[in-house]
């Protein structure tokens, strides 16, 4: 994965817990638990082991997230990720294509 696209993911990841904390939570900004997970989230991308080879975390087969931080980005990836077709069209359908076009090259 080049560094375009850990700064890509990372805008992904980051437009998805805006998202949330403005939609589900009612903030205006982020809180502090967002920012956190925010925060920690952009620390495991930094630090992904296998980041050459492009897929994204959904379809890793390492879990580098700790439960109780996975069970949250789970709860704003659920929420956030329909909403983002309607929010966040372009980036939505060029992350949903890449996560599919790696899952099966990958088989």
């Amino acid at each position: 994965m080049k560094k375009y696209s850990l700064a890509k993911e990372k805008k992904i990841i980051e437009t998805m817990i805006r998202l949330y904390c403005r939609k589900k939570e009612g903030n205006k900004t982020l809180c502090a638990s967002c920012t956190e997970l925010l925060a920690y989230a952009n620390e495991r991308i930094d630090r992904c082991k296998i980041k050459q080879t492009g897929i994204t975390c959904k379809v890793c087969p390492i879990h580098c997230y700790n439960p109780l931080m996975r069970e949250k980005i789970r709860e704003v990836m659920r929420y956030a990720g329909p909403r983002m077709i309607l929010y966040h069209p372009i980036m939505a359908f060029s992350h949903l294509y890449r996560e599919l076009t790696k899952k099966y090259l990958s088989r």
